[in-house]
């Protein structure tokens, strides 16, 4: 069983290190057209939002609907740290890598807070809340003025003009209309890279003996209450960690785009992350990072069809949500393909 895992897991690098050498190595020759040069960092954005969410989803067993709350968490916190310290530290890798981190321990925050009271709660119950946090985020955030000049910061929740600022000052954060001028740090490469660093945190900690605690209590929360198993505080840390990875996936995207809205991570944009996890296969790691890949890119893909391609993109949909789900499909996988699986589980043990 063990040997089976890590052949997943290294199956899981190869297949992700494999796909960045051959999109790099097509961008450096130029073989690549601008269209998917790019979509290539929102691809790793949202590899990180599905393997980070199929934690919570997935591993953990509860449904979270806030995943863009904490996105844009660190989408904005991580901007403002990059817009402040612009002058200071002119190293553009170093600064998203500093801005990544603060975006990071701004969500780990908010999912810390949010989840001591959330997670006692169940089922829909808990969709709802983590829903209303994601809306919540997004319209306060939207009311929020933030700017600059000699005397230091200026915050406001009225506009601009209120914020007292000197002729020479500049806005940081202009309510609705969110950041503009943030450094375009954002490559490929850092893409990878925070793809790697999650898929890392996500795997060990799954192999891992909190990761088995986890599990337990998603299949049985009264039998893993009654060997001395404390719910409360693996759930939070799944959802904490899970929050944390959000967050740096939002600061990488907010430094691919020329002005951040927080309008851009409302609840279409959980629901997808979603859907990537569902598609992909709840608890399936390479099901995750193949889903996000695949339904990034078909979108932009299928431009060309104009008014066919959301028609032919929602049937690609449920024809994959048939084949991983009905109960039909799966007893013929099985009758079909069980004999080489049983096969492949001899091997490994």
């Amino acid at each position: 069983m063990k040997k089976k895992k890590l052949r997943v897991n290294l199956l899981t690098y190869g297949i992700v290190t494999a796909a960045f050498i051959v999109m790099q190595s097509l961008a450096v020759t130029g073989s690549l057209s601008s269209l998917m040069k790019g979509l290539l960092v929102p691809i790793c954005v949202y590899i990180v939002l599905a393997v980070s969410l199929n934690l919570v989803v997935g591993i953990s067993g509860e449904l979270s609907l806030g995943h863009a709350g904490f996105m844009c968490v660190g989408a904005f916190s991580g901007a403002f740290f990059s817009k402040c310290m612009q002058d200071t530290i002119t190293s553009g890798g170093l600064r998203l890598f500093l801005a990544m981190l603060v975006g990071a321990l701004v969500a780990a925050f908010f999912g810390l807070i949010i989840g001591i009271p959330v997670l006692r709660l169940r089922g829909d119950y808990l969709a709802i809340v983590t829903l209303a946090f994601g809306e919540i985020i997004k319209n306060v955030i939207n009311v929020i003025y933030i700017g600059v000049d000699g005397d230091g910061f200026h915050f406001s929740m009225k506009d601009q003009f209120s914020l007292g600022m000197a002729p020479d000052g500049k806005v940081l954060i202009n309510g609705a209309q969110g950041i503009t001028g943030t450094p375009k740090d954002a490559t490929f490469l850092a893409g990878f890279i925070l793809i790697l660093v999650t898929l890392f945190i996500v795997l060990n900690l799954i192999d891992s003996r909190d990761g088995r605690a986890i599990m337990a209590i998603r299949d049985s929360r009264i039998a893993a209450e009654s060997i001395g198993i404390n719910v409360t505080r693996y759930k939070l840390m799944c959802f904490t960690i899970s929050a944390a990875l959000a967050g740096a996936a939002g600061t990488l995207y907010a430094h691919n785009l020329a002005t951040l809205t927080a309008s851009k991570f409302n609840f279409n944009t959980s629901i997808l992350v979603l859907v990537f996890v569902v598609l992909g296969g709840m608890g399936n790691i390479l099901g995750s990072v193949i889903a996000a890949t695949v339904l990034t890119v078909l979108p932009e893909m299928l431009r060309f069809l104009n008014n066919y391609r959301m028609l032919i993109y929602s049937i690609i949909l449920i024809a994959m949500m048939i084949y991983n789900w009905s109960p039909q499909v799966l007893e013929w996988r099985e009758r079909h393909f069980g004999r080489l699986l049983r096969r492949d589980r001899k091997e490994a043990e």
